[in-house]
């Protein structure tokens, strides 16, 4: 493939990502792997994920910037669960680098099939009181957020994906913060996640690096096309999100067949 098709790929991968988390608000990076095996042609898994994991990052530190404008990220609790989750995402990208590609593909796919369902299952959000981490509360939350962003870390490691979809009731079933600022705060984590891994595979040369601008901009235009259609069409929030759902299932088996 010549490298001008590669890079139209590449940004066409980065906008179908960029577009999901716009349009939806969670679950587009676990699109990132299948696209960039299967879309772009990057040959191995593990360079897929290495690759995917560092386009993540900068997707989640540009998204960032807008929610901590706007308030929405209680940097108390996001701090805490990112520095138990890059523990996590330490271990589990070395544990992933050593497992076999293809069967690491298979188990990407099935990751796929369950978040898929848990989107479609999900409910339509309740509104919940805010909550701030003080002196007072500080050690019951941090007892919650320590295992629980280790937990996710080590998976999002291990898959070379964001985790946000996984980080958001994370922080919600940890602290019980409400989802604005779950999702706001989840991009700290998203970030930290993100760089952790893509560190990791760095340094095992596993990262396609001339993909990463063409997908950091891909994703930045597919994010605006995103959020500008989320608002539109506001009112078909849990249609759109099972409709999505219903897509991640569909790819997740057919990756798993693929990687079988």
């Amino acid at each position: 493939m010549d490298p001008g098709t590669t890079a139209l790929l590449a940004i066409l991968a980065g906008m179908l990502v960029g577009f999901a988390l716009g349009l939806v608000g969670g679950g587009g990076s676990i699109l990132a792997v299948p696209l960039l095996a299967y879309l772009v042609g990057v040959d191995s898994p593990h360079m897929a994920i290495g690759t995917g994991a560092m386009a993540v990052a900068l997707n989640a530190a540009a998204g960032l910037a807008g929610h901590a404008r706007a308030g929405n990220v209680r940097w108390p609790c996001a701090l805490v669960f990112s520095v138990a989750g890059v523990a996590g995402a330490a271990i589990g990208a070395e544990a992933g680098k050593a497992f076999d590609g293809e069967r690491l593909l298979a188990l990407f796919g099935v990751l796929m099939i369950v978040v898929g369902i848990a989107m479609i299952r999900r409910r339509a959000d309740r509104a919940q009181d805010d909550v701030r981490m003080t002196r007072a509360n500080a050690p019951a939350m941090l007892v919650r957020l320590g295992p629980i962003g280790f937990g996710v870390g080590l998976l999002a490691g291990f898959f070379g994906i964001g985790g946000g979809f996984l980080i958001v009731p994370g922080l919600i079933l940890a602290v019980g913060l409400p989802i604005t600022t779950a999702i706001g705060s989840s991009l700290v984590a998203v970030f930290a996640l993100g760089a952790t891994t893509a560190a990791s595979y760095s340094l095992s040369g596993l990262i396609d690096w001339p993909l990463i601008p063409w997908l950091a901009a891909g994703g930045v235009l597919g994010s605006i096309l995103g959020r500008r259609l989320h608002r539109r069409l506001g009112a078909c929030r849990d249609l759109l999100q099972r409709g999505f759902g219903a897509l991640v299932v569909a790819i997740g088996g057919w990756v798993a067949l693929q990687g079988l």
